[in-house]
């Protein structure tokens, strides 16, 4: 092998073991916090403050969505608990925008890997856009687009369903326990060991429920690594391309067709974000190494938010909520904010 092939694949591997050590400690230790406000900050508080049509009701619910560390996808089962709790239209769209954007995951990425002076300047966009789009979408009477269908209780257990348990019969006439668990539709979390028993020694029906739960502290812990353990495939295939370009990727190659001279740049990247999905927990290290090869913060930023902000999975169920005029509508705002946001970073800072 050459000395500058061997230079270069030590370089991969030492910006990988450096991404990963950082990166997957900083996403322990931010879930981790969050997972704990969450225990306090319940989904039916959320739902009550965004019920408020005040003007308060619009920043409250950014700064909420601000704090759950929600993808585009799983804000949906979310934004469905929102509509049948009659949650304000406004401030609803609010944190549909700004949920997944402004996850405290996201923005320590940002600080760790850009800096603050990029996070702050992300984190101002993504919340002003997101809380006008919301006020001006109310005004202009997009709830009207909103189906009717979605404002009604699923019959079936599902999100922000109560545990209950009830004794049915079985086919002998012995009463037999039914349980329906409380699920939720974003995250699968371990249901505590629940003993049932509804036949009494006399044949009679009697029912007790027993229950075993972990403290609070380790409840979250768990929560918080089953969830790493679904996001550290990404995380890591992002670690890896990202140490890959940094290694190997020729930097002339990068600023020709990325650059800050190159306008084309920034659109595009809005644009392809959105089909490509890419989780912000893989671009973000992604972006690092392509930033380091001389691609312009601008395109960066464009197709973070892009990728982050909506996905063509997220459109799918959103037509099971919206009409096609709601989802051009959000697709119109999530594109310009891109776009928006990368032309604006490259003018000021460029």
């Amino acid at each position: 092998m050459s000395p500058e092939f061997i230079q270069m694949a030590k370089e991969t591997w030492d910006m990988f073991l450096f991404l990963a050590a950082e990166l997957i400690i900083l996403f322990l230790a931010i879930s981790y916090f969050v997972g704990m406000l969450q225990e306090f900050i319940t989904p039916e508080k959320i739902q009550s403050v965004l019920s408020s049509r005040n003007g308060k009701g619009y920043v409250v619910a950014a700064l909420l969505g601000s704090i759950t560390p929600f993808c585009s996808c799983s804000t949906i089962p979310f934004l469905k608990g929102l509509l049948r709790a009659r949650a304000g239209f406004g401030p609803m769209m609010v944190f549909l925008f700004a949920s997944p954007l402004l996850n405290p995951v996201i923005i320590g990425l940002f600080v760790v890997t850009f800096g603050l002076k990029v996070a702050v300047f992300y984190f101002t966009v993504a919340m002003v856009v997101s809380v006008t789009a919301g006020y001006v979408l109310e005004k202009l009477g997009f709830e009207r687009y909103v189906k009717p269908e979605a404002y009604q209780a699923a019959e079936s257990s599902g999100c922000g369903s109560n545990s209950a348990s009830s004794c049915g019969t079985s086919a002998c006439g012995a009463p037999e326990p039914v349980v329906a668990k409380n699920t939720s539709c974003c995250t699968k979390t371990e249901e505590p060991k629940v003993e049932v028993s509804c036949c009494s020694a006399d044949g009679g029906a009697t029912a007790t429920l027993a229950e075993s739960k972990p403290n609070r502290w380790m409840k979250v812990w768990l929560s918080t690594w089953k969830d790493f353990k679904q996001v550290f495939p990404y995380l890591m295939l992002g670690i890896t391309i990202g140490a890959f370009i940094y290694g190997f990727m020729p930097t002339d190659l990068i600023a020709k067709y990325a650059g800050t001279g190159v306008w084309y740049a920034i659109p595009i990247a809005a644009v392809i974000g959105i089909p490509l999905y890419i989780r912000a927990e893989a671009v973000i290290p992604l972006c690092a190494a392509l930033v380091q090869k001389g691609m312009a913060l601008g395109s960066v930023m464009a197709l973070i938010i892009g990728s982050a902000g909506a996905s063509l999975t997220e459109v799918i169920l959103l037509k099971s909520i919206f009409k096609n005029q709601m989802i051009a509508a959000f697709l119109t705002v999530i594109l310009g904010m891109a776009i928006g946001a990368g032309f604006i970073y490259n003018y000021l800072w460029g």
